[in-house]
């Protein structure tokens, strides 16, 4: 029997693999898709999310990031990170150096799915093995989340998420947040000739459509596009807990807001972390309370954000109060880095 299986091989399982396996816990991945794996994301990690990454020892290249820019063609507020950079990185980068981490701890990666699980009072069977435990990181939809009955409702209107990429120098070193009445267009340079861009909003239109309803935006992007467009959505996923049985959900798994504050990866890291502290000391049963905790900051902003941008009104006033208010605007920065 092993200690730990894992349902999903991205950045929050792979994570989640590491730290489980520093902590002496023999681990296994079960994950369908071939290294690397790619995913419609913003790819703009935070600063405290960087600083996730050299913990867990993943050499990761990328764009350096100095801060946060809302834009909507006529008012700017931006503001410079605190104790330290960001890093643009392409998700296939990220996944690939997670993935040579994993395997230099000694992780287990088998190709699969994780189909039914069943619990006893001390086992896990799921994938055909028996684990003490199993940490289910496997995305925004998570099967096992579903089958476990997780999943709650969510009346609010759905948003989506759109990305590309666009081989043209950045003009910038902050993620740019340009805002319109189609929705946001999420901006972050991720190479020296390279940036991506990720629309969202309610809208389901194809990205070029999209992207015209950001005219102050559209002419920065001279290059050729890079590579097909990738999708994703609906984004907000409520959980009923994090926790059942000897099953703990980690990532986007555990619950998702939106992706407009940029704060996937980093809480994706910090998740993981947490989980298997919980585990290693034998106290499953406070791991929800230490993901509400570490989750906090980003769950109400980035909430408070997606409701004033479904209203028209409310979304014209973001950036004017951003660029009147900067002291306020860098404290959410900070807040959330």
């Amino acid at each position: 029997m092993i200690d730990l299986l894992i349902a999903g091989g991205g950045p929050a399982g792979l994570a989640t693999a590491v730290h489980a396996a520093r902590a002496g816990m023999e681990t296994v991945v079960v994950e369908p898709r071939g290294t690397p794996v790619d995913k419609a994301c913003g790819e703009g990690i935070m600063p405290g999310g960087v600083r996730a990454l050299t913990d867990l020892g993943a050499e990761v290249t990328g764009h350096p990031l100095r801060g946060v820019r809302y834009l909507d063609g006529a008012h700017r507020a931006q503001a410079s990170f605190r104790g330290g950079t960001g890093l643009g990185v392409r998700r296939t980068v990220l996944h690939a150096a997670l993935s040579r981490r994993a395997a230099e701890a000694g992780v287990t990666i088998l190709p699969g799915r994780v189909g039914e699980v069943r619990q006893s009072a001390d086992r896990v069977y799921a994938a055909g093995l028996r684990a003490r435990w199993l940490v289910a990181a496997d995305g925004l939809h998570s099967p096992v989340r579903r089958a476990l009955g997780l999943d709650l409702p969510d009346p609010r209107p759905r948003r989506y998420g759109l990305r590309r990429h666009y081989r043209v120098a950045p003009w910038s070193d902050f993620i740019e947040v340009h805002w319109s009445r189609s929705g946001e267009a999420y901006v972050t340079p991720v190479g020296e000739e390279l940036v991506g861009v990720a629309v969202l909003g309610t809208a389901r239109r194809g990205f070029d459509d999209l992207l015209l309803g950001f005219p102050h935006l559209a002419p920065l992007l001279a290059g050729p596009p890079d590579g097909a467009v990738r999708g994703a959505g609906p984004l907000r996923q409520r959980v009923a807990r994090r926790t059942a049985g000897r099953v703990l959900l980690v990532g986007d798994a555990a619950g998702y807001v939106d992706a407009l504050t940029g704060e996937g990866i980093a809480l994706a890291l910090a998740s993981a972390a947490a989980a298997v502290r919980c585990l290693a000391a034998g106290r499953p049963e406070a791991y929800e309370s230490r993901w509400r905790r570490l989750s906090r900051r980003h769950r109400l902003l980035t909430e408070a954000l997606v409701r004033a941008s479904g209203h028209p009104a409310a979304a014209r006033r973001i950036v004017p109060t951003a660029a009147r208010l900067p002291a306020v605007f860098a404290a959410a920065v900070h807040a959330l880095q």
